[in-house]
């Protein structure tokens, strides 16, 4: 009875229950028997106890070590951030692992303007330029606001499969691979034309493709005018003798002249000096005009055939030394800085496998083709074997020293777009979530610019899971 009128005391259901009980035993009392009354009493009391004992032993556990602390909004899965759960004690319903705390965000003036302008509906001015100034405040604490550590146990993080790499100082070389096609250098290049009418005698190269030496006769031309200026050459020269055996100066100087004029003439018309010399010599002239190779080359074009008539102009023969090749290759525009007049270039071909001829840019075309975006450049290249014949396609490939620098991994690097962030292990299971500034990329590797030091170890796998576990701790805010 005294534990029946504490309960009443504190609690108004236990005082609406002992009501009930009152008016029921008071009617059991009239309807029963003494003692079945003493044993209904004694049951009654017994409930209440045991129903006490329960609540105390619920209140118990809800206040103990396994409840949810207050400044915890809810519990979720890392692998799975859809799971929200009230219990510390869950576990994920799809993968089974143990879930993480999640805290509550604190509202700030920027985040909750509409509850702080409630208050300045009825504010004075003074609390209206102070919420601004708030807002202003909670900006710039935004665009300030930096990565943090947080934590994941190294437990966890094996199960991940984390695996990280010392940050230190590299060699960087950067490879730059083009195709390009093989071309007769120009200046090694002789196009035969006609410079007097006339007929082909004889050629003593047939086609194209045939190997002829310096110094060689290529073809024979009869010309009626070339006969008739060699008479006059030869004419002048007897002249200028009798001027001399005279001593007449004044016919000696004139007909000088007139030597040297038909001398130029003769030149023009491709009478080269050693046949001159040998005209002046011999004061016979030839019926015929030879030519004759510049060079060691190769024929490439034959454009008469013996006894045509030729005139002014007209194309006879093509020759090129091909011991000297050039190599137009294409190279991308973001590629054109990196590259420079007398770079070492090596050359492959699929028709000699496994071979390798050097070369070294002699040329860097100014100009970007529109529809591809690159631009030319010209590679001398020595083909004493002639493997290389003009209009073949080829391969390029320069490989450059770009100095020494920190490196990072590129699996290193999570780029979100506006920041490039790594995740520096500080030991223990403490992670640093880091904003790095990256140079160029060096095959597998980043060259960092700031916000990396040597000794420095980085997480080199699993970065997505080890970003959403600092998502849920809050490390990250953003992006």
């Amino acid at each position: 009875m005294i534990l029946n009128r504490m309960l009443t005391m504190n609690d108004p259901l236990l005082n609406y229950r002992e009501s009930v009980q009152a008016s029921a035993r008071r009617s059991v009392k009239n309807a029963l028997p003494p003692f079945m009354v003493r044993r209904f009493t004694l049951l009654t009391l017994r409930v209440l106890l045991t129903t006490f004992a329960a609540l105390c032993l619920a209140s118990c556990r809800k206040g103990g070590a396994g409840a949810k602390p207050a400044d915890v909004d809810y519990y979720t899965c890392t692998m799975h951030p859809s799971v929200k759960k009230q219990n510390p004690t869950d576990k994920c319903p799809i993968c089974s692992m143990d879930l993480v705390p999640v805290k509550k965000r604190e509202v700030t003036a920027s985040e909750g303007p509409s509850v702080e302008t409630s208050h300045v509906r009825h504010a004075p001015d003074a609390s209206r330029s102070t919420l601004h100034a708030q807002h202003e405040a909670g900006a710039a604490r935004e665009s300030e606001a930096q990565p943090a550590e947080f934590t994941v146990p190294v437990e966890r993080q094996q199960q991940f499969g984390v695996t990280y790499a010392t940050i230190e100082k590299r060699a960087f070389t950067h490879a730059i691979r083009a195709v390009g096609m093989a071309a007769y250098d120009k200046q090694r290049h002789w196009d035969y034309v006609t410079r007097v009418d006339g007929y082909v005698k004889k050629l003593f190269v047939f086609s194209r493709g045939e190997l002829i030496e310096k110094d060689a006769p290529i073809l024979t031309i009869y010309s009626p005018d070339l006969l008739a200026t060699q008479n006059e050459f030869v004419d002048m020269l007897k002249m200028r003798d009798e001027a001399k055996a005279n001593g007449n100066q004044a016919v000696l100087q004139s007909t000088d002249k007139l030597v040297e004029s038909a001398k130029q003439r003769l030149n023009l018309w491709n009478i080269s000096e050693k046949e001159l010399a040998a005209l002046e010599k011999s004061r016979k002239p030839q019926e015929y005009l030879t030519l004759y190779s510049p060079f060691n080359g190769v024929v490439q074009d034959i454009g008469v055939d013996q006894g045509r008539k030729v005139m002014g102009g007209d194309h006879l023969v093509d020759i090129a030394d091909l011991s000297v090749v050039w190599v137009w290759a294409q190279f991308y525009q973001d590629e054109l800085p990196m590259l420079r007049k007398g770079l070492p270039v090596t050359i492959t071909t699929s028709s000699y496998p496994g071979e390798k001829l050097n070369g070294k840019i002699s040329v860097i075309d100014p100009f970007i083709n529109d529809a591809m975006r690159t631009g030319r450049v010209r590679i001398d290249v020595e083909n004493a074997d002639l493997k290389l014949r003009p209009d073949m396609y080829v391969d390029v490939e320069l490989t450059m020293d770009m100095g020494e620098g920190v490196a990072v991994p590129v699996p290193a690097v999570l780029p979100t777009g506006k920041h490039n962030i790594v995740f520096v292990d500080k030991c223990e299971g403490k992670l640093e979530t880091r904003f790095i500034e990256l140079g160029r990329k060096y095959g597998d590797y980043y060259e960092v610019k700031s916000g990396l030091n040597e000794t420095e170890r980085v997480v080199t796998s699993a970065n997505f899971l080890i970003d959403a576990e600092a998502k849920v701790q809050g490390a990250l805010k953003s992006w």
